[in-house]
């Protein structure tokens, strides 16, 4: 297998490649040559396995003899064993046909974790026997730098830079990034918001010289092993509900749309997956573009979803890439005009095609709280915020067929203690990790929403 870029002008690349690279030198997002397809039969096979098994066999399709399968089952096991749930993903149910995926087991208590503890082993893994030293440049709505940084930190051959916007993050989510007082770690405050941050990481990559200067690599979700490695929890819970036997629904809480995608793979490896709801806040950019096939940047509002406020989804581009046939000429064409003009109207047979799979809404503040306040009264216990939005958005959306619901529940609710109490009058009960971190200092830097500021603090650090 060969990945791709969705822009179509640069070369095909192998597996390591695409994991180390992270964005293609045409500005383009990798995707495999050939999607791997999993029968029925395989499907039925994840049943009763244990989580690290199933992810090294999805895995190890897009990794064919790049990494060993030993290698990448023993990276698997390793990630997953950071993970304080033996499920890894539990299913909770919330009521008949409806249930909760918890994606925040890991170090950092969001679902970034399940990628991110892997990925962080396979760059180890790939860098020891190579001796070479990457750069990692994050940029984070919140919680990616946290995880990254739970999961990079301390490690050999590896630098790391996160850059989060100023004040548009919760106090926790900021200390999982800032706390880290191991020498590879930098955490910078940008005057921006996320999308200002985003823009950066993307120029940092545009810039060939400086790419190869710092050895630069990244590990948002523009990277596609995160893609991969997230859809292996859309195949554990459809299984665990009944899949290949019948087919299961998503609604997915959802601002770069990597976590939506991911659930797209799942259902194009093979998994039956009815319907993928794409759940926003009032930064609603997927939302209008599912629903008018008008996709436009608007003004970015801060909400209490913090790690949803995004107006530029990266992602999507994959998405346009494989719903236009894979044309990368027309990706690319599509894609530049919108970094130009922040608009774009999609081509009818694009958006049918999304349209096949995809349903986007949009759920405002008044409905996440109430969404919240809902799941406590019910008993269902406290939710966190971008949780609350899929909950919420799940009952706006039209009804659908009668496949099972499963609803990503994203982080703990702990991440967001304000916004959790205001909407059911208790704080949600912190885990030791948050309570650690709220007495440990707290180390950053601040810089303004300029890529030549930030090439320069990098260029620094790779000097120290």
């Amino acid at each position: 297998m060969k990945f791709v870029s969705t822009r179509g002008g640069a070369p095909a690349v192998g597996f390591v490649e695409a994991l180390l690279g992270g964005l293609a030198p045409d500005g383009g997002l990798y995707s495999p040559d050939v999607w791997p397809l999993f029968t029925p039969g395989d499907i039925a096979e994840f049943a009763g396995k244990p989580y690290a098994e199933v992810a090294a066999h999805i895995l190890g399709a897009f990794a064919n003899h790049d990494i060993s399968r030993q290698d990448l089952l023993g990276a698997c096991q390793g990630a997953y064993a950071s993970f304080d749930h033996p499920a890894v993903t539990p299913l909770r149910q919330l009521a008949p046909g409806a249930h909760l995926l918890e994606l925040f087991h890991g170090p950092s208590l969001a679902f970034k974790d399940v990628a991110m503890q892997l990925l962080a082993r396979l760059y180890e893994h790939v860098l020891k026997a190579s001796g070479r030293t990457l750069t990692v440049v994050c940029a984070t709505s919140g919680d990616t730098g946290g995880a990254a940084v739970e999961a990079f930190a301390g490690r050999a051959n590896i630098r790391i830079v996160v850059l989060f916007p100023e004040g548009r993050i919760s106090e926790v989510q900021r200390r999982f990034m800032t706390t880290a007082d191991q020498s590879n770690v930098r955490a910078l405050a940008v005057a921006g918001d996320f999308d200002d941050c985003q823009a950066i990481l993307k120029a940092l990559f545009r810039d060939g010289a400086f790419a190869s200067e710092v050895s630069l690599t990244a590990v948002n979700s523009i990277n596609f092993v995160r893609i991969a490695a997230q859809s292996v929890y859309y195949f554990v819970a459809a299984v665990a509900l009944g899949a290949p036997q019948r087919s299961v629904s998503f609604a997915v809480p959802t601002g770069n749309f990597g976590d939506a995608f991911a659930g797209w793979a799942a259902r194009r490896m093979g998994l039956p997956i009815e319907r993928i709801l794409a759940a926003t806040n009032s930064n609603d950019i997927l939302a209008r573009a599912l629903a008018t096939g008008a996709y436009g940047r608007g003004a970015l509002v801060p909400t209490i979803s913090p790690a949803m406020d995004i107006q530029v989804a990266s992602n999507f581009e994959r998405l346009f890439f494989e719903a236009s046939d894979r044309d990368g000429s027309q990706t690319r064409r599509a894609f530049e005009d919108f970094e130009q003009s922040g608009a774009m109207r999609l081509p009818e047979q694009v958006l049918s095609h999304m349209r096949a799979l995809l349903a986007g809404v949009s759920v405002g503040e008044p409905e996440t709280v109430a969404a919240m306040a809902g799941a406590w009264r019910a008993g269902l216990g406290a939710m966190d915020p971008h949780t609350a939005v899929a909950l919420a958005g799940a009952g706006k959306a039209p009804a659908g067929g009668s496949a099972p619901l499963v609803v990503l529940s994203t982080a703990h609710p702990a991440k967001f203690p304000e916004a959790v109490a205001a909407a059911i009058g208790v704080r949600a009960e912190p885990p030791p990790v948050v309570t650690r971190l709220a007495g440990l200092t707290e180390r950053f830097d601040h810089l303004p929403a300029d890529p030549a500021a930030v090439k320069a603090y990098v260029r620094a650090f790779v000097a120290q």
